[in-house]
């Protein structure tokens, strides 16, 4: 039965506190959630930790959530997980290092015929390898759409050191990506 629910059904019955609808919630979103956690995080056990951690919220939380359409669930659950990757990572204390605005980047952007060639382990290997602070600015304005203005707001730094990390976020990636290629004889 809690298989076939709609995300509205399945929030109604979790905001009653029904076990088995909040174990659907789980198996519905669980994987994807850690899969966001990690990204951001770089470790999978921190990841798994995060992931339980925004859960417990969601389920917390969860009479809070306003339905807007489809999807509109994953949306909240999500934005409540980067918020609280975006939490961990600050209390990592980063040290922020000013920079100028005029990185010179010598190394040609790839194709993306030449990135969709590469395999998607690789890829994600990668981006892992980056700095906390670089993977965080990467997934924030690559991946999940936000604007430097944004990412600074959240992240107490200025616009321009966000876009100087993206910077040097795509330069060390397209590094590993030249690097890959030459590797492959090409």
């Amino acid at each position: 039965m809690y298989k076939e629910l709609s995300e509205q059904e399945l929030v109604r019955f979790c905001c009653q506190r029904d076990k088995l609808a909040q174990d659907e919630l789980y198996i519905r979103y669980a994987a994807r959630v850690y899969t966001l956690c990690r990204r951001y995080l770089g470790d999978d056990e921190e990841a798994k930790d995060l992931m339980q951690e925004t859960l417990i919220q969601v389920m917390d939380r969860i009479s809070s959530f306003e339905y807007k359409s489809t999807g509109s669930l994953y949306a909240w659950i999500s934005r409540i997980a980067v918020n609280r990757a975006l939490n961990l990572i600050k209390r990592q204390r980063w040290r922020w290092v000013t920079l100028s605005g005029n990185i010179r980047d010598t190394i040609a952007d790839p194709d993306e015929s030449e990135i969709e060639k590469i395999p998607e382990e690789k890829l994600l290997e990668w981006i892992t390898e980056l700095t906390n602070v670089r993977r965080a600015v990467f997934n924030m304005f690559c991946i999940d759409g936000y604007s430097h203005k944004e990412i600074a707001a959240m992240l107490g730094i200025s616009e321009k050191g966000s876009a100087s990390i993206l910077a040097k976020a795509k330069k060390q990636l397209k590094e590993r990506i030249k690097q890959y290629w030459r590797a492959q004889g090409k």
